[in-house]
């Protein structure tokens, strides 16, 4: 594709050249014609003096005196004179012989005087004897009413030829001066014109290939110079709208990338426009694979697409819970609205999908949580209502009734005093209200002094208590009350669910920067599918067995949440009807800014 400059210069030249031509052409015909109507005009009167010499000495009827008088003419005028009688036939001819000339009655200029009649006649011929153009004019000699005669003046145009000749060689060397001339002065305006026109062009380029930092450096004068500041302006304000876009983009796939929550934007096809990672996350698929799926294929859930469907169909934002069941099994909270353009033409829709399964869980436990406190409570409470009415009816007067009825009465109070003082424990320690006072303790000693002071009740069921040995001393960082209240909670346990004769092993040892405790039994054991909500609060493998022990449900609660208080890990291994074993690992030491914080 050519240049604009060349484009421009080119059109201007060739309407110069067509104008230059035109111009030539008609001042080259305009000089032809000024000197062809001189010569007629002196041809004419030339031809009028001969007439008038002829007729004034009546030399028509006298061939040889109009033949001497022709050669005294000719000599004066410098002009071929021939005479001719009205048939054609040569009378008189100053250069030639008439008798050696042909008949002239068939020449254009005689053919009008005779034949016409006209005042005179013209004719301008190449002559291929002589080599150039010869003008003929004839006027008629009258006598009476009609032509007599014809006198006919001939002149050589030759130097009229030259002349014109001449004059063509001049104009044509002036046009094409006038010609160059323009030429260079339309390509510099060309130039001039189409740099910047070029330069636009450039910068609208660019533009469209989101280079917005290209601007017009030109600053031309009048109409260009406005179309360059508006394109900077466009530039600019363009740069402005990306950037900010950009920055939207940004924010949008940031917020989009960070949220809890899955979006999804499906056409109205139902065809995934995006998704996000959390969306990805719940389907277990790339994000980016979702792209041009069906919704349906996706989610691989039939009720989640029916209510898609049912929104692409009506419009209507739609909200429900689902259960999903892959990759696995969660509660999602679906909330569905439809994706609409200005024109409030919608578009899809957008589907946001909320995991609600912990919360679901967690208001279970809540749940739970009330009913077994009312329990707990409820127990112990009808328990001293009942035996103190029993007592008010009479039975108070009976001192051995009366004394086993205030023991019960005591035993569930001192139960129900110990249920409502570890709720409040634990409610402390989930809360971070009790200050971990940690300093250098000797965890070997305080596992043997707990021992110490639960022997008595490991010997009345007969069981065997392996404890570590004395002499290999473990120390760490921790609050001494809390680690001994750790290990006196899982060694009760160990003790209440292990049959008559079983056997407990307690165990104490280093491992890189941490001190691990293991607490083994041989009891009852815990079926796995228990293990993870074991340390729920109320929790009972056997919703009667911590009554008949004497446990409020509370102990591993307390245990978890007092190890984690030490940045520590409880975790349990359990067969059912071999035993438990229960695994306390805790950090030797703990930085210094958590010395003085709150646990």
């Amino acid at each position: 594709m050519h240049k604009l400059w060349v484009r421009i210069t080119s059109s201007f030249l060739i309407l110069i050249s067509v104008l230059l031509v035109l111009s030539g052409l008609f001042l080259s015909r305009m000089m032809k014609d000024t000197y062809y109507d001189l010569k007629e005009t002196h041809l004419l009167q030339t031809s009028k003096l001969v007439l008038n010499v002829i007729e004034r000495e009546n030399l028509l009827s006298n061939p040889r005196e109009l033949q001497d008088e022709m050669d005294l003419v000719a000599n004066s005028i410098q002009s071929r004179v021939t005479v001719l009688d009205e048939a054609g036939n040569v009378l008189a001819d100053s250069e030639d012989a008439p008798a050696e000339m042909e008949n002239h009655a068939n020449r254009p200029e005689v053919k009008e005087v005779l034949e016409k009649q006209a005042s005179s006649g013209l004719s301008i011929r190449f002559s291929k004897t002589l080599g150039f153009h010869m003008m003929y004019v004839a006027v008629p000699v009258i006598e009476g009413d009609e032509a007599a005669g014809v006198i006919r003046v001939a002149y050589s145009l030759k130097k009229i030829d030259l002349a014109l000749r001449k004059l063509w060689i001049s104009i044509s060397i002036s046009l094409l001066s006038v010609f160059i001339l323009t030429g260079l002065i339309g390509m510099r305006l060309a130039k001039s014109i189409s740099k910047p026109i070029e330069e636009m062009i450039g910068v609208s380029a660019r533009l469209k290939d989101k280079d917005f930092s290209a601007r017009v450096n030109q600053q031309p004068r009048g109409e260009l110079g406005q179309l360059a500041t508006s394109i900077n302006m466009l530039a600019s304000s363009l740069k402005n709208q990306m950037e900010t876009i950009q920055e939207n983009e940004q924010q949008l796939s940031g917020v989009l990338a960070n949220m809890t929550s899955g979006v999804l934007l499906v056409d109205m096809r139902g065809r995934i426009l995006l998704a996000n990672k959390a969306m990805a996350q719940f389907f277990g698929e790339d994000p980016q694979s979702f792209t041009g799926k069906m919704h349906m294929d996706a989610s691989r859930n039939l009720e989640f697409s029916s209510l898609m469907a049912e929104c692409l169909k009506t419009g209507q934002e739609l909200r429900k819970e689902i259960t999903f069941f892959y990759p696995r099994e969660r509660i999602m909270d679906v909330h569905l609205a439809p994706y609409v353009r200005e024109n409030q033409e919608r578009k899809g829709i957008i589907a946001v999908l909320h995991d609600v399964t912990e919360v679901r869980r967690l208001e279970k436990m809540r749940t739970d949580f009330v009913a077994n406190v009312s329990h707990e409570l409820k127990t112990p409470i009808t328990s001293v209502k009942g035996f103190a009415e029993t007592l008010l009816d009479g039975a108070m007067h009976d001192e051995a009734i009366c004394r086993e009825f205030l023991s019960i009465i005591y035993r569930e109070s001192e139960r129900l005093h110990r249920l409502i003082s570890e709720l409040l424990y634990l409610s402390r320690i989930e809360q971070h209200h009790i200050p971990l006072k940690l300093e250098q303790m000797n965890m070997t000693e305080a596992v043997l002094n707990i021992a110490n002071t639960i022997q008595k009740e490991a010997k009345k069921k007969n069981l065997t208590l392996n404890l570590p040995e004395q002499t290999n001393d473990i120390w760490l960082e921790g609050e001494k009350d809390r680690i001994h209240q750790i290990v006196l909670n899982l060694l009760s346990n160990a003790i209440a669910y292990t049959p008559e004769g079983g056997k407990i092993c307690v165990e104490l040892w280093e491992e890189n920067d941490q001190v691990k405790l293991s607490i083994s039994d041989t009891g009852i054991g815990i079926p796995a599918s228990e293990l993870p909500r074991i340390f729920e609060r109320f929790y009972r493998v056997e919703k009667a067995r911590s009554r008949r022990s004497g446990g409020t449900g509370l102990g591993l609660a307390i245990v978890k949440h007092l190890t984690e208080s030490h940045h520590g890990k409880i975790e349990v291994k359990s067969e059912e009807g071999k035993g438990t074993t229960f695994i306390v690992a805790l950090p030797k030491t703990h930085e210094t800014n958590d010395k003085t914080s709150l646990s």
